[in-house]
């Protein structure tokens, strides 16, 4: 993706009545240098980030998204941010999208090393053309994620449940799964449970039930999914939180891999067990992903 617009944002701790957010705000060169040498979220990946979709200049799901972005501040020990703030540089960002599909991303780190604020962005871009995946399906791979399912209780300084700039492994991981001939892929612990994709939420269908892994097993609880849910269940339909194991993968009926850019992406294959893609629901998912949601 090319960014094409970028504010950055000098943050305020609270609101006093009559803030002018839009003076925080300052328009930069998306293609220029921004950033000081000594920034923590280049050189240690010490942040926080939310990618956001636009769908005609209507940024998508922007409450759960900054909900989610001061989750993971507190998790990470980062200064609550001002989410009045966040949500004016959005709508700003927002106003700079072109017709059709976009991206916004919002960056909070830790700022420069031994500095006294932390560093806020927002960003722009075009968003991938989504359209043949979302038809043809995936090919996911299962990959160790490397911990057994009870570590995110017994060890929270991994920071399972945050969505930090920290992807190198999420980006190792879908670079692994195309080694071995895959679209993407899927993450699962030591102890055979399934957790989620390197950028995305899974959810499986068996019958007319929908369900996708507990949250609280480290795992970041995906907007998008969170939207789905809400949607399936004004249909009627029962959508579930529960702990899945591995061998459950290929008896489902339909799976998919959902994400705020990508939206829903059927699951052709879960490593070498052929699923049904079903396309009629697949379009049924993405008609309401790409309906203005608030």
């Amino acid at each position: 993706m090319t960014w094409r617009y970028a504010l950055i944002i000098d943050p305020v701790a609270t609101d006093v009545r009559g803030t002018d957010h839009a003076a925080t705000f300052r328009v930069v060169d998306p293609s220029a240098p921004a950033l000081s040498i000594g920034e923590l979220s280049t050189q240690r990946g010490d942040g926080i980030f939310e990618s956001i979709g636009v769908v005609d200049g209507h940024a998508q799901e922007v409450g759960p998204h900054l909900e989610r972005l001061a989750h993971s501040a507190a998790l990470c020990d980062l200064p609550a941010p001002n989410l009045d703030q966040w949500r004016d540089a959005v709508a700003v960002v927002a106003s700079q999208c072109p017709p059709g599909e976009c991206v916004i991303k919002l960056i909070l780190s830790r700022g420069i090393e031994h500095g006294p604020t932390p560093t806020a962005w927002v960003t722009a871009a075009v968003a991938p053309d989504n359209t043949a995946v979302r038809e043809r399906g995936l090919r996911v791979v299962t990959l160790d994620r490397g911990f057994d399912s009870g570590a995110p209780v017994r060890a929270p300084w991994l920071l399972l449940g945050a969505k930090t700039l920290s992807y190198a492994v999420n980006m190792a991981a879908i670079r692994e799964a195309r080694r071995r001939g895959a679209d993407d892929a899927l993450f699962v612990t030591t102890d055979g449970v399934v957790l989620e994709g390197p950028t995305s939420s899974v959810i499986l269908r068996f019958g007319d039930r929908y369900i996708t892994p507990e949250p609280g097993a480290g795992i970041l609880h995906g907007t998008t999914q969170m939207s789905l849910f809400a949607h399936l269940r004004d249909l009627g339909h029962d959508a579930a939180y529960e702990t899945v194991h591995t061998d459950r993968l290929g008896e489902a009926d339909a799976a998919w891999l959902v994400s705020s850019v990508r939206l829903a992406a059927p699951v052709a294959a879960f490593d070498d067990v052929s699923l049904a893609v079903d396309a009629d629901v697949t379009a049924s998912l993405n008609a309401y992903l790409l309906r203005p949601r608030d």
